[in-house]
């Protein structure tokens, strides 16, 4: 008998009393460090929610709750934001959570060193009341800052302190990289890098326990094949994601679960604007065609997305035109439309932009973070060679390929976006603005694309409280970095998990798997 869950949303899946057990699951990546403020990647928030927590958390809606925080209010007109904190909090050693850790995580996040340091560009300053009260004051009116902090977690200064990790370190690592201790529902037990990361309930967590599992364990497993056999036979309780063309398959087998939705996450194409030559290839040297919009758009228009979707995605995933999908708070309905798949249009603009004899250049990817990512940029490439351009592809693990863009070492590259807030400005902030370290703004804008008019709707967006005049921005900067072809958005990636039949969970559209609401019947 077939068993497919499938939401637009997130598939809850009630859970019900079962004996405790241990649980083992299984992705591509394995998360970069165990430092909360050191990466800002998926694969590391995801895994570190279970572990670390944060003023507030997301429910199983993505609605924003309170957990460190009990509760919280604007302070004055639009000044800031006064948390109230939870009493009788412990970290897993045993230590008191109080304000001086809030006060702490903040400067430890959001200083240079740090790559959540973009999460604080609205951030004034942070002012402990008392201690069980903070104040943090931002530079506007920021309505939307406490859902921006979902994702922010609180480490122990004390702990930190004694272990010599009081700033993140993500090139070459600290005691924080490897070790953790945080006041979540989990407890780090054994990290062996690239191998398997145990976790243990918290017996002292101050919120109620709605998992029964004793145990879980993480394997990194980079093969499909490999994970989808685990998952058959019994030795993985999820694997995530299930390679798209096994799910049939595996949604037909009694013992296993397909749960099927759409992530908040849009794939796309990026462009190294700030270079004024190419890196890479034969033409190694040579000016910079990407600086010329015609040639970012005749790469729009090269690009077959209907084909990458029914072929690579088998039909599951959702064409993007945008830096949010229409899911979002923010979608701009205005410009709904993405530039179609036109060969000739694109051959047309090479010319006009002096290109027509074509150019090679160096297409960077990686190989264990995305759905199929690299089969799309294999994909690309051949499409990229239809209109006269060589794509030189070098695909690579993501622990390589993140330095790799931070050192610039790319002509055009893939990235995907999952929006943390789950509104626009989130991927304005991070990729359409303008590089700045002081502002914290662009921190993940890699090609250093640039538009004076959209860093200066940014702080008008951030706090406008009026929505239909914040989205009438949202749609001016969204025509903007569309009409400059800043970035090639192709589609939003679609969740597929598999589970032994007997597993319960939650899955949420951000693709963060929550330890705590799994059951084990």
């Amino acid at each position: 008998m077939k068993t497919l869950i499938s939401t637009a949303l997130a598939a809850v899946i009630c859970a019900t009393a079962a004996p405790a057990e241990t649980f083992r699951w299984a992705g591509i990546t394995d998360p970069q460090t165990m430092d909360p403020h050191a990466v800002n990647s998926a694969p590391v928030t995801s895994f570190l929610n279970n572990v670390y927590e944060g003023l507030v958390r997301r429910g199983k809606d993505m609605s924003i709750e309170p957990a460190l925080a009990e509760s919280w209010e604007p302070i004055g007109d639009g000044e800031g934001w006064r948390f109230h904190l939870r009493h009788g909090v412990t970290f897993h050693d045993g230590s008191a959570f109080d304000a001086s850790d809030v006060i702490f995580s903040y400067n430890r996040a959001s200083n240079e060193v740090s790559d959540v340091k973009g999460w604080f560009a609205p951030v004034a300053q942070v002012n402990m009341v008392d201690d069980f009260t903070v104040d943090i004051l931002t530079k506007a009116p920021n309505p939307i800052f406490p859902d921006s902090i979902a994702n922010w977690m609180i480490m122990d200064a004390g702990w930190a302190a004694k272990v010599g990790a009081e700033l993140p370190d993500k090139e070459n690592g600290n005691a924080a990289t490897q070790s953790a201790n945080g006041t979540g529902a989990f407890i780090l037990s054994d990290r062996q890098p690239g191998l398997q990361t145990t976790l243990l309930p918290f017996a002292g967590w101050w919120d109620e326990a709605n998992h029964n599992i004793t145990k879980a364990t993480f394997t990194p497993i980079k093969n499909s094949a490999t994970a989808v056999a685990a998952l058959l036979s019994g030795d993985i309780d999820l694997i995530n994601p299930v390679p798209i063309q096994d799910a049939a398959r595996l949604a037909s087998n009694d013992e296993i679960k397909v749960v099927q939705g759409i992530e908040a996450r849009v794939i796309m194409f990026g462009f190294g604007h700030a270079a004024d030559t190419l890196k890479y290839t034969d033409d190694a040297g040579k000016p910079n065609p990407f600086q010329d919009v015609r040639v970012r758009q005749a790469v729009a228009h090269a690009i077959n997305v209907p084909a990458i979707l029914q072929t690579i995605m088998r039909g599951n995933a959702e064409p993007a035109s945008q830096l949010v999908s229409p899911a979002m708070r923010g979608f701009s309905s205005t410009n709904a439309a993405r530039p179609a798949y036109d060969v000739a249009a694109a051959k047309a603009l090479l010319v006009d932009a002096g290109y027509g004899d074509g150019f090679s250049f160096g297409l960077k990817c990686p190989n264990d973070r995305y759905l199929n990512d690299e089969s799309v940029c294999q994909a690309a490439v051949s499409m990229l060679a239809q209109i006269g351009i060589t794509a030189e592809l070098d695909a690579m693990p993501v622990r390589t390929y993140w330095p790799e863009l931070r050192e610039d070492n790319f002509d055009m590259y893939l990235l995907g976006w999952s929006p943390g807030t789950f509104d626009h400005e989130h991927p304005v902030r991070f990729l359409a603005s303008t590089p700045n370290a002081e502002k914290k703004l662009g921190s993940w804008n890699f090609g250093g694309y640039s538009n004076a008019r959209i860093d200066e709707l940014l702080p008008m967006i951030q706090s406008e409280i009026d929505d239909v005049k914040r989205q009438a921005m949202l749609d001016e900067v969204t025509h903007l970095y569309q009409s400059e072809h800043a970035y090639v958005p192709m589609y939003v990636q679609p969740l597929v998990w598999g589970t032994r039949s007997n597993i319960e969970l939650t899955q949420r559209p951000d693709n963060f798997l929550i330890l705590r609401w799994i059951t084990m019947n």
